[in-house]
């Protein structure tokens, strides 16, 4: 028995190894598919109005089209969400999805019309849907401790994308050439080249993409004592009891893991569809809850005021300080920097300290930098260079405080949901920003003359937030872990 048991450690441990390297690589994948989704709109954003122009669209056309990508993803999150979360399957999700990407941005290149513009951003939206399964993923596949960490860095790709988007738009603007009977100039060649670039993700996906198994506690504890052992074989484990032992080696029967080791990563379907997760799911009990009423409610917050000042900004900048299309890219460029070096400060910080702490740090910040907006940018005064300081410092505040908020709401409602229907719950929470993406910018886009009013109402939402999250403090936090200090506590 102790050498068969070893056997079936060993076959475990290689395909542990394997599943290590098939993890790392599918992490990667997913940074791709965020650093694309980043570069598109960076590329597109910057020449979509003078497109539309030439295409004779009114001016109510941009924010239509702007929205449409949105919408498209708000109604299409669940879906996907719902589809992984029955079949166990997020690839084919990502592959289909990447689809739509590819023939939206086409329809962009091809152009034509005004409304052939409008229904490429709603087709191309449709592939965004597709992150509700991704965070579902990443969720049943990384470990709670972890995982602010790893949702940071794949937050961090998209900012990264946005930061270099710009660099390619350097050489589209100079494209003029016919490809066949399509015309490619700076206009319309965001889109052939986003096209290209979905086409050659798809192919990284097929390659190195692999719908990673949920990690179960039990497998946790056999590798921990496989490396307890590889460490010293002569020596018990110091942190379990032969008892604990022998209740992990029958949780995880020799059985399952000379299957785990041999089989592939690639689930089941007929098994899967018998396993229903939605079975006695109940849309009322797990969204209705105090804590996840809150995080919510702080996702739509936090998007709804950051895309209602990345369109007031621009306006500002030209009204105050003269800004043209140089010194809004630079301006640009550099939050850009600043809003990645975040997110990786925020990585480190998840690691030190709980989630529930790092979004009150970040509602503060972002109080304060509501605050100082209200008082020295409605109403600027004492010179070019005061006024200057003051934007800068505002702005500095404003992205400051968005990687704590963005990532410490994100990594908890991944815990204090189900993870069996992990990917239908994110895509709820991503409709619920993708609807304050599309609010943000029309409650801001007919404010730009009356700051008092729109940064009044930003100040307004981000005290009920913070209220609202000091109130329902104690229950911010992993199930297991309040359950955890309850008992500790009870127990004196």
């Amino acid at each position: 028995m102790c050498r068969q048991s070893s056997v079936f450690k060993r076959l475990h441990t290689l395909g542990t190894m394997d599943n290590h390297q098939k993890r790392k690589l599918t992490f990667f994948t997913i940074g791709l598919i965020f650093l694309l989704s980043g570069i598109e709109y960076a590329v597109i954003l910057p020449t979509i109005w003078k497109y539309l122009q030439i295409l004779e669209a009114p001016p109510y056309f941009l924010g239509l089209g702007l929205s449409a990508f949105s919408l498209s993803g708000l109604l299409t999150g669940p879906l996907f969400g719902f589809w992984s979360d029955r079949w166990k399957t997020t690839k084919s999700i990502i592959l289909f999805s990447n689809l739509f990407e590819i023939v939206g941005n086409f329809m962009y290149f091809i152009g034509y019309s005004k409304w052939l513009l409008l229904c490429s951003r709603l087709v191309a939206g449709v592939g965004a849907g597709a992150g509700s399964s991704i965070f579902g993923l990443l969720t049943q596949s990384t470990r709670p401790e972890e995982r602010a960490g790893i949702f940071a860095a794949i937050m961090a790709c998209r900012q990264a994308g946005l930061l270099v988007g710009p660099a390619f738009n350097l050489f589209l603007r100079l494209c003029d050439f016919k490809l066949g009977p399509f015309v490619v100039n700076k206009y319309t060649s965001p889109g052939i080249f986003m096209c290209l670039l979905w086409v050659l993700l798809q192919c990284v996906v097929l390659a190195l993409y692999w719908d990673l198994p949920p990690i179960s506690s039990e497998d946790e504890a056999v590798i921990l004592e496989m490396k307890q052992e590889e460490d010293d074989d002569e020596e018990v484990p110091l942190m379990q009891s032969n008892e604990d032992l022998s209740h992990t080696y029958r949780a995880v029967s020799s059985n399952q893991l000379e299957t785990s080791a041999l089989s592939d990563t690639q689930p089941d379907h007929g098994a899967t569809a018998a396993s229903n997760p939605f079975k006695n799911f109940s849309a009322s009990r797990e969204f209705l809850r105090e804590e996840v009423v809150v995080l919510l409610t702080a996702q739509f917050i936090t998007l709804f005021n950051q895309t209602a000042l990345e369109t007031m900004v621009t306006p500002l900048t030209q009204r105050y300080f003269g800004f043209g299309e140089l010194g809004n890219s630079l301006m640009y460029s550099l939050c850009g920097v600043e809003v990645i070096l975040g997110f990786f400060f925020v990585r480190w910080l998840s690691s030190k300290v709980a989630d529930r702490v790092v979004l009150a740090v970040g509602l503060v910040i972002c109080c304060t930098a509501c605050i100082w907006s209200l008082v020295f940018l409605c109403d600027p005064r004492g010179g070019y260079g005061w006024e200057l300081t003051a934007f800068i410092i505002g702005v500095f505040l404003q992205l400051l405080g968005l990687p704590f908020v963005a990532v410490s709401q994100v990594s908890l409602f991944s815990k204090v949901t189900d993870e069996k229907t992990q990917g239908f719950s994110q895509g709820v929470r991503r409709s619920v920003g993708g609807l304050a993406t599309i609010l943000g910018p029309l409650w801001a886009g007919g404010l730009t003359d009356n700051m008092y009013i729109m940064l009044g109402m930003m100040l307004a939402l981000l005290i009920l937030i913070t209220v609202m999250a000091a109130l329902s403090y104690e229950r911010l936090a992993e199930p297991r872990a309040v359950q955890c200090a309850q008992s500790s506590g009870g127990g004196g």
